[in-house]
């Protein structure tokens, strides 16, 4: 199957074509359209699931922005830090 590109498709993407995009499956794409994580439109007769092609893109650099603040919080958490009460050191767990 060939790779979905922005200039084979319209403006609206099928689950399908999410899924090939985001190298996960067709399930796993439903679930975040379902959990409004992904923003996405019912169309047509049946009713099917499109997501516009910006919406994905938006997704896209908001998970990059959460990896990244993640990486950030996890060094921080994992310097030395000093106690303002008794100037001792104090390690911060990273997160769970």
């Amino acid at each position: 199957m060939d790779a979905v590109s922005p200039d084979s498709i319209g403006r609206f993407l099928t689950i399908g074509d999410a899924s090939e995009i985001l190298n996960i499956s067709s399930d796993e794409v439903l679930d975040l359209v379902r959990s409004t994580e992904l923003p996405a439109i019912r169309v047509g007769s049946p009713r099917r699931w499109r997501i516009e092609r910006a919406a994905l893109e938006d997704f896209i650099a908001a998970k990059y922005e959460e990896s990244r603040r993640m990486g950030l919080w996890r060094e921080i958490a994992a310097a030395s830090v000093t106690d303002l009460s008794d100037t001792r050191d104090v390690v911060a767990l990273p997160p769970r």
